[in-house]
């Protein structure tokens, strides 16, 4: 009788078990849907990259949009070089930049992309890059009307301020101008070429674009870069929850930056 209990009882439990959902493997992250990306980019020997292609010296576009070039194009191209992989850029907007990278739509997201704590809840940031801030750039013409080009000094009725949507830029001047007129310009690739022909009068944007776009156009002035109104750092953007693929990029990311690699790419745009 006894003997026949303890067999019923194991018949029970081997059927329980069956009938149990199978538990995930060893070290497997309930997180992780995909694998991590370092495996998988040099399997299929392609590097998605999600990119604006509306923010020189970082990332640019040429007008045909046939190809893309930048310090972080290029430090992109190396890193898929690196995976034995190519890249394959995908193009996005400063508003869903972070959204793409998150939905897997492509791998990492760069292109003077600035951390913050809204974005760094979608997705990983790698080892940043460089540190910028806002800072103003005007009409060079117009630098005395703007003083020591303070906030107090720009937000003033009957200042034009120009601004591109749905990234930092836009979050800033919302933040903090009051008094002055906030007009939203679509294109990122011609905003500054309204204030030069007069339809705005100050932009205020990170101080690496500001001393680049002055490079470029003798007539605007960068007004005070190396003090910008804030703190940031630029960094490269990475699906959350591939650990191993972060852990590879921040050492991608520390050697370019330390052994000279990432600073050339920098001054070819800023000479």
């Amino acid at each position: 009788m006894k003997r026949a209990a303890t067999l019923a009882a194991l018949v029970c439990l081997l059927a329980a078990t069956a009938a149990a959902p199978a538990l995930p493997d060893a070290g497997a992250r309930p997180d992780r849907h995909y694998g991590s990306l370092l495996d998988s980019v040099p399997r299929k020997g392609v590097l998605k990259v999600c990119t604006t292609g509306d923010y020189a010296p970082f990332t640019k576009l040429d007008p045909a949009g046939k190809k893309y070039s930048g310090v972080d194009i290029e430090m992109a191209r190396d890193l898929a070089k690196s995976l034995g992989a190519k890249t394959k850029f995908v193009a996005t907007t400063w508003a869903n930049l972070t959204k793409d990278v998150a939905a897997r739509r492509c791998d990492i997201g760069v292109g003077g992309v600035s951390i913050t704590l809204p974005r760094a809840r979608q997705v990983y940031f790698g080892e940043p890059t460089r540190e910028d801030g806002k800072t103003p750039i005007v009409r060079c013409a117009d630098k005395g009307r703007f003083g020591a080009g303070t906030l107090k000094d720009i937000d003033k009725p009957g200042t034009r301020v120009i601004v591109n949507p749905g990234g930092t830029n836009e979050e800033f001047a919302r933040a903090h101008i009051k008094r002055a007129t906030i007009t939203l310009h679509p294109e990122n690739t011609t905003i500054f070429q309204e204030i030069i022909d007069g339809r705005a009068d100050v932009m205020m944007t990170d101080a690496s674009e500001t001393r680049y776009q002055s490079r470029i156009h003798p007539e605007l002035c960068s007004l005070h870069p190396e003090k910008p109104f804030t703190f940031s750092e630029k960094a490269y953007a990475i699906p959350r929850g591939d650990d191993e693929f972060k852990a590879y990029v921040d050492q991608f990311v520390h050697l370019a930056t330390h052994d000279g690699t990432y600073a050339k790419y920098e001054a070819e745009w800023m000479k």
